[in-house]
């Protein structure tokens, strides 16, 4: 053998070795291993689910997976067996002694059901916006769970709205994306609007203030709650014009502003003029808020006059209009000093006054 041929032959040798310890450290890399734990999408788990490096046999199916959104586990030992009926041996089990298997689902919430259905009816024959409906369903709504491949939001593909009877019959549609036929979701019942209303949260007598523990605001059918609707927030410290049961709408002409003067209560009254000005003690025949006119009898004068009710216990008493005379001649006229005078409470003749 030459030289030559000698080299050749070496140089063979050496690359063919190469070779297989090339294929060598890719099978020790490639080595099939288990999974502590997997999530599959589809109702079939495949070898390709439970260990790495499966290799061609990655897509032959072994088990059926869990129910939608369920766990399930797996012992070690039992997947080890089943590889070994397709084949796949050497696997590597990582001390793991058994595998749990998820399936991924999609939650459809009873509360999304319920919001695809205001929305579908939002709006049509008189009704208004999603968020003001009463919805009551003739079947109770129940929680959805569906393949993770249907990622579509429930669209509605059929709606009737009977405005007589309230009645509804709404049909949803779920789209997958994996081309698969849609999930069909039919609901039925009533849709009423609703608006909100000041309600009484206890009996409220007569002439009681309205305290912020005393009335709440709730949700009542538009068609049974009326007009003339007190505002929660504006009715707080107002008075009560008549009773008000608990659970009763409260309108506006069930309130008014509190009175500041109560029948026969001592009050103070003022007359003012230009130049004078007199309180006296009187008695309220009425009862008046501010800027009520009332009748009221002066203590004094055993008189009954009336009144503008300017604050708590307090009265002013509007003077007459001055009259006008005509004179022959003008008469020169001496100037007028002012004179502010308080009558006290006594059975006097000087301090009479009307």
């Amino acid at each position: 053998m030459t030289i030559r041929s000698t080299l050749i032959a070496a140089a063979t040798l050496m690359a063919l070795t190469a070779n297989a310890f090339g294929q060598s450290a890719d099978n020790a890399i490639a080595v099939p291993a288990l999974r502590p734990s997997v999530t599959v999408t589809g109702d079939i788990v495949r070898i390709g689910d439970v260990i790495d490096n499966a290799g061609p046999a990655a897509q032959i199916a072994i088990y059926r997976a869990p129910d939608l959104g369920t766990t399930g586990t797996l012992p070690a030992e039992q997947i080890v067996a089943t590889l070994r009926n397709h084949r796949v041996i050497g696997v590597d089990t990582r001390d793991i002694r058994e595998v749990s298997v998820t399936r991924a689902s999609r939650v459809i919430s009873v509360r999304d059901i319920e919001r695809a259905v205001g929305l579908a009816l939002e709006r049509r024959n008189g009704l208004g916006d999603a968020d003001d409906l009463a919805l009551t369903f003739e079947r109770d709504v129940r929680m959805l769970q569906l393949d993770a491949s249907f990622t579509g939001e429930p669209s509605p593909v059929a709606v009737r709205f009977d405005p007589r009877a309230a009645r509804f019959d709404v049909t949803l549609e779920i789209s997958s994306n994996t081309g698969a036929a849609p999930t069909r979701l039919r609901l039925s019942g009533t849709a009423v609007e609703t608006i909100p209303v000041t309600v009484s949260t206890r009996n409220i007598e007569r002439n009681e203030l309205l305290k912020a523990a005393d009335i709440v605001t709730e949700r009542r059918p538009k068609t049974e709650a009326g007009g003339d609707l007190a505002n929660r927030d504006r009715a707080i410290g107002l008075q009560a014009r008549k009773q008000i049961r608990a659970g009763q709408p409260i309108r506006g002409a069930d309130l008014g502003k509190p009175d500041l003067v109560q029948r026969d209560q001592s009050v103070t009254l003022f007359f003012e003029v230009p130049g004078i000005s007199l309180t006296v003690r009187g008695k309220a025949m009425d009862a008046g808020a501010e800027g009520d006119v009332v009748n009221v009898m002066n203590l004094q004068s055993k008189r009954v006059v009336q009144g503008t009710v300017t604050g708590p216990g307090q009265i002013v008493i509007a003077a007459p209009a001055a009259r006008v005379v005509a004179s022959a001649a003008p008469v020169p006229s001496a100037p007028v000093a002012e004179v502010t005078a308080t009558i006290p409470d006594s059975s006097s003749a000087a301090a009479k006054t009307e």
